[in-house]
């Protein structure tokens, strides 16, 4: 099945996958927090 026809647009898509990490993130423990902010620091994905 193409990827646009299950998912509709690129934005929405993208829109819906920010939702269900953003709910998913308020569940963490502290430590998952900072496990989650190391590893994205390490791959640059964010900088302090």
């Amino acid at each position: 099945m193409d990827f646009y026809k299950k998912y509709g647009s690129s934005d929405s898509r993208r829109e819906e996958l920010i939702r269900k990490i953003e709910a998913a993130v308020n569940n963490l423990t502290l430590e998952e927090l900072e496990a989650l902010h190391y590893d994205m620091m390490t791959k640059n994905y964010i900088n302090d």
